[in-house]
């Protein structure tokens, strides 16, 4: 069990379903927002491309030691013409898009 007042860890993966033809380029417009977390001070997180399965063609996902860190960071990211530009831009290239935030378990 956790120590009262210590936070768990927040986990949050987003998945890039690419139209047809369009993994490169939902790869690149991935790495253009990440580029852009880390300009505004963010975290840049982890990409993964898929190699084997049926699942999203990109997913991005980042660790945030608190709830109140991933919070902050959605703040950021609220407050930014250029993220939100990334982010549209992105739809246009996407079949689907699927966001997901976890709490990681801790016990072990």
């Amino acid at each position: 069990m956790r120590p009262e007042g210590n936070e768990l860890t927040i986990v949050e993966t987003t998945n890039y379903f690419a139209k047809d033809g369009q993994a490169p380029a939902v790869l690149e417009q991935r790495r253009r927002a990440t580029a852009i977390r880390c300009a505004l001070g963010l975290e840049p997180g982890d990409i993964f491309l898929l190699r084997e399965g049926k699942g999203p063609d990109v997913r991005w996902e980042c660790r945030f030691p608190s709830r109140e860190a991933y919070e902050a960071d959605l703040a950021v990211r609220g407050g930014s013409e250029a993220f939100a530009e990334a982010r549209r831009t992105m739809h246009t290239l996407l079949e689907r898009f699927e966001r997901e935030v976890y709490e990681m378990d801790d016990g072990r």
